[in-house]
């Protein structure tokens, strides 16, 4: 052999890929001794822990699992060229072990432990001499311990700041913590080519000393430590496997003295960690699989038989890498989110006088201070920064929208709307866009003239309304005119805006710049009227609807609404009854009993009497107690089954319009309109439909009478209130109709019954349908409301509305109609950019609403919001309100229901949802991983809302449908 300088190190035993022929018999691989002449090497680990390579040429293959060199197998512990018959290159850095015992450890070093230390002599290994020629390994004469070896060459340069890192993430790993495996095998798998083994056996003995030869196997490392080695407490001993007993000296590394010959080591690879450091499973050696047998147990060449592995030790759980899980802790909750803002904003003031300033949640208690924008009660944006491009707003995919709840009740603390009258010459108005005045208009020309923020039109002040400025430009009087100051307030309409009810909607339209000349009549509208509309059937008697409707009634007549500061509704009231027949009552007061009046003829209804059958609570009450009191008992022993709706309602309309007043119907239903009348429906119940592309079909109307009839209802301005008490199919899809469009409301009660129906925990909550019923009866009959409304939104040029959602109807593209609306009623508001937006003037909207009291006065209720604009995703995701937002998505997914399949519906929120959260992501978060969810600080219940929405509206929804329809 000839040996090289710096080949100081035993062989590991790490290396598995074996190509070379078998030594002679006798020898022992992997030594070659000193070079005679030269100092004796410095040992790699005498200067703390190695570097993880010096600079130099790369081996072509390192570590475990290269291919074995074309001269033998390579060493398993160096960074070069070479080979195990004539050692290691001089470009290779060598990371050689004394040969001192060193005992399987678990545990750290022991402290200030940082080189090798020598350790007692250990029987003599065989006469190792250096030739020339690489005589047999048992006649090479050996050199000086390499554990006694304090000079030399230096040892390896220091480590690097990123090699200092690699370091730390390796001695993380958990390789050290395996069981034992079974008698005959060793622990584990071979250490890294750049890391040290933690023990091998019994000390080296002294120079000159011969000893039989021995199979040299090696355990596996204590540790991924890039440092010496470290020493614990001794491990489980396997003397099969050549493993010699604990030693004193502990920080050491040396060769050991096999008590078997020819042992096979066996590398099973560490859990989680198989193909990182050596070649696959399929290849020879492997990492994780026994070598080939050969003398000595080293291995052998190829065309040598293959022993059979032994039995693979089982994998403990807790040691294998699990992947990445969510903490519940981080997923943000819904609650959490909602405390938080109760207590930064909680029982605060808000003030309105900031363009684009975001609200406080709607489940925090707050009082607002109406300074210029209108209180976020009435109206609320889908984000507060809007882009100033199209394309930005197409890239961000968050809605630009708007959810405006006109006649929102304010708390008892927060200032109430002022009333303006300007007499006859009414508001003033933009010339150009009709916009009222606002605190947005800009005075110019000393105050003759104003600027709209809406057109940018210069319209001249009327004299009447003139006043000087300030220094600042603003008007003197600015804070004695509430148009000037407030975000909201109204203007008494004048008779310009009230239209004659005589002429048909088609022929006279409404819109909120008030009525065309050829519709004034000059007289304002009469006070609106409450008609009940009660079915008298044998179901309505049998569930027992119309006795409990008929006992409290009595006393919800006394709650109707009324003006501030009156002390009595001005809403009147009548009654019918029906089955396939109509019965109007008169209940004027001056009667001694009611009258009952019946019309048989469904297909032309009329209005039997025109005087008595509308009239005031107070001036009729005796008659209407008596009245409520006969109607159970009339119809008590009734057997009619079949019912007619759609002359119910007409019925209804023909009396407000007799009465030219506007009004509501509150219609009482048990069953499926199949009395032969106008709006007769059949029964469509057809399971088969569902989850096919039909489906969408039962809940389409079949058939159009009710939506022409809702249209008539909106043009007088009768809403219509349906309560369902159904047993059976009743095609809610079609009758629902009438009260979409009028912008009344559907109630359902399925199997209605007074009897408890579940155990009962709330006291606010009913104990049973009929409670429940009351409850909702009561509400909307006592809330506060407006009739024959029609509302406009302008906005400042750059945007406009485009797409209106809610019940109502429109008879163009601008105008939204209801006949009635309440204090819990709203209309969502899309927009789309017509032109590019500025950041420094930013973006204004107006909503005026055109109605009639519950006291029969015509006004205008206003609502102004400015907005800012912005050109950067940050902004504009800072800005968000999640509420709005929701209300926009929810409502157009239920919008869809009747075009689309739920599983569309679905599918179309969950793609929005996750381009927004996706636009955020790219646009402006901080790089970090693919997996880790990055969600902005106001859309983080996103994911949590659309998930509930797709169960809510997308499933849910219309499975209750078709229940409903059952």
């Amino acid at each position: 052999m000839n040996p090289q300088a710096g080949y100081n190190q035993p062989y590991q035993g790490g290396y598995q890929n074996y190509g070379g022929p078998p030594p002679p018999a006798g020898q022992n691989r992997g030594y070659g001794g000193p070079v005679p002449g030269q100092p004796p090497q410095q040992n790699a680990y005498m200067n703390g822990p190695p570097s993880l390579g010096p600079p130099g040429p790369k081996p072509s293959q390192g570590g475990y699992g290269a291919p074995p060199s074309q001269k033998g197998p390579t060493g398993g512990y160096a960074q070069g060229g070479g080979d195990m018959q004539n050692g290691f290159s001089h470009s290779g850095q060598t990371y050689g072990a004394p040969p001192q015992q060193q005992q399987y450890g678990r545990g750290p070093p022991p402290p200030g432990q940082q080189q090798y230390q020598q350790g007692p002599p250990g029987p003599p290994m065989s006469s190792v001499q250096s030739g020339p020629q690489g005589p047999p390994m048992s006649g090479i004469q050996t050199g000086p311990p390499m554990s006694s070896v304090q000079s030399g060459r230096p040892g390896p340069p220091p480590m690097s700041s990123g090699q200092t890192q690699m370091v730390n993430q390796m001695q993380t790993m958990s390789l050290s913590q395996q069981r034992p495996g079974p008698p005959g095998a060793t622990m584990g798998a071979p250490p890294p080519s750049n890391m040290p083994p933690s023990s091998y056996g019994q000390p080296q003995g002294p120079p000159g000393s011969s000893a039989p030869p021995s199979s040299m196997s090696m355990g596996p490392p204590s540790s991924m430590s890039m440092g010496p080695p470290q020493m614990g407490p001794p491990g489980p001993m396997y003397s099969s496997a050549g493993y010699a007993p604990p030693s004193s000296q502990q920080g050491m590394v040396g060769m050991q003295k096999s008590t078997e010959s020819k042992p096979k080591p066996n590398y099973t690879g560490a859990p989680g960690y198989q193909g990182q450091y050596g070649p696959p499973p399929s290849s020879p050696g492997g990492f994780g699989q026994p070598p080939p047998p050969g003398p000595g147990g080293m291995g052998g060449y190829q065309g040598q038989p293959v022993a059979q592995p032994p039995q693979q030790r089982r994998l403990d759980p807790d040691q294998i890498p699990s992947p990445a899980k969510l903490d519940p802790d981080l997923i943000p909750s819904r609650i959490q989110v909602i405390e938080d803002d109760r207590t930064s904003r909680g029982g605060q003031q808000f003030a309105t006088n900031t363009r684009g300033l975001m609200p406080p949640l709607v489940t925090t208690d707050f009082l607002t201070i109406d300074q210029g924008n209108c209180n976020p009660a009435f109206m609320r944006a889908s984000m507060y920064n809007i882009p100033c491009t199209a394309d930005m707003y197409k890239q961000c995919n968050v809605p630009m929208s708007l959810v405006i709840k006109p006649f929102a009740e304010l708390k008892p603390q927060e200032a109430q709307l002022c009333l303006v009258d300007h007499g006859a010459a009414g508001p003033v108005r933009c010339n150009r866009c009709k916009a009222y005045m606002c605190p947005f208009m800009q005075f110019v020309e000393g105050g003759r003239r104003f600027m709209c923020s809406f057109c940018s039109c210069v319209t001249d002040v009327p004299d009447t309304y003139f006043a000087h400025l300030d220094h600042t430009g603003r008007r003197i009087d600015v804070y004695q005119r509430p148009e000037l100051a407030c975000g909201s307030y109204e203007f008494v309409a004048t008779l310009d805006y009230c239209k004659q009810r005589a002429v048909p909607a088609q022929s006279a339209p409404q819109s909120a710049e008030g009525a065309a000349e050829s519709d004034v009549n000059n007289q304002p509208p009469s006070p609106p009227a409450f008609i009940f509309m009660i079915e008298a059937s044998y179901n309505s008697v049998k569930n027992g609807m119309l006795p409990l409707l008929a006992k409290h009634l009595k006393g919800l007549l006394d709650t109707l609404p009324r003006e501030a500061g009156q002390e009595e509704s001005s809403i009147r009231v009548g009654f019918v009854t029906f089955n396939k027949v109509l019965h109007f009552y008169n209940v004027k007061g001056t009667l001694a009993q009611p009258q009952m009046l019946v019309v048989s003829d469904v297909a032309d209804v009329f209005l039997p009497l025109l005087d008595g059958f509308l009239v005031t609570v107070q001036e009729a009450r005796a008659v209407i107690d008596s009245l409520l009191e006969q109607i159970p008992q009339m119809f008590s022993d009734t057997r009619e089954t079949e019912i007619c709706l759609g002359p119910v309602v007409q019925a209804g309309l023909e009396a407000l319009k007799a009465a030219d007043c506007a009004g509501k119907l509150f219609v009482f239903q048990t069953s499926l309109p199949l009395a032969e009348a106008p709006g007769k429906l059949k029964n469509r119940d057809d399971r088969k439909l569902l989850g096919t592309d039909k489906e969408k079909t039962l809940f389409q109307p079949q058939t159009s009478f009710y939506q022409t009839l809702g249209k008539e209802c909106v043009a007088q301005g009768c809403c219509v209130d349906i309560f369902l008490f159904p047993n059976q199919y009743v095609d809610v899809a079609t009758v629902s109709e009438v009260c979409k469009l009028t912008g009344g409301q559907l109630y359902k009660y399925n199997f209605f019954t007074l009897e408890q129906t579940a155990q009962h925990h709330n006291p606010m909550e009913a104990v049973n349908d009929g409670e429940r019923f009351i409850q909702d009866l009561t509400q909307d009959i006592q809330r506060p409301i407006v009739f024959d409304a029609i509302m406009r939104v302008r906005t400042s040029t750059g945007f406009r509305p485009v797409d209106f959602l809610g019940n109502f109807y429109m008879s163009n593209t601008t105008d939204v109609e209801l006949a009635a609306m309440d204090c819990d009623k709203a209309v969502a508001v899309d927009f789309k950019h017509d032109d590019k937006l500025s950041e420094e003037l930013g973006a204004y909207i107006q909503c005026a609403v055109l109605y009639t009291s519950v006291s029969g006065q015509r006004r205008l209720r206003v609502h102004n919001l400015s907005l800012n604009c912005c050109s950067t995703m940050a902004d504009l995701y800072k800005s968000c309100e999640m509420d709005a937002i929701m209300n926009i998505l929810s409502k157009q997914a239920v919008r869809s229901v009747v075009n689309s399949t739920p599983k569309a519906i679905r599918e179309q929120l969950m793609a929005q949802c996750a381009n927004i959260l996706a636009t955020y992501r790219k646009n402006c978060a901080s790089p970090s991983s693919a997996g880790q969810l990055i969600l902005p600080e106001c859309m983080k219940l996103l994911p949590l809302y659309v998930n509930c929405l797709c169960v809510s509206v997308c499933v849910c929804v219309c499975v209750c449908m078709f229940r409903v329809c059952l």
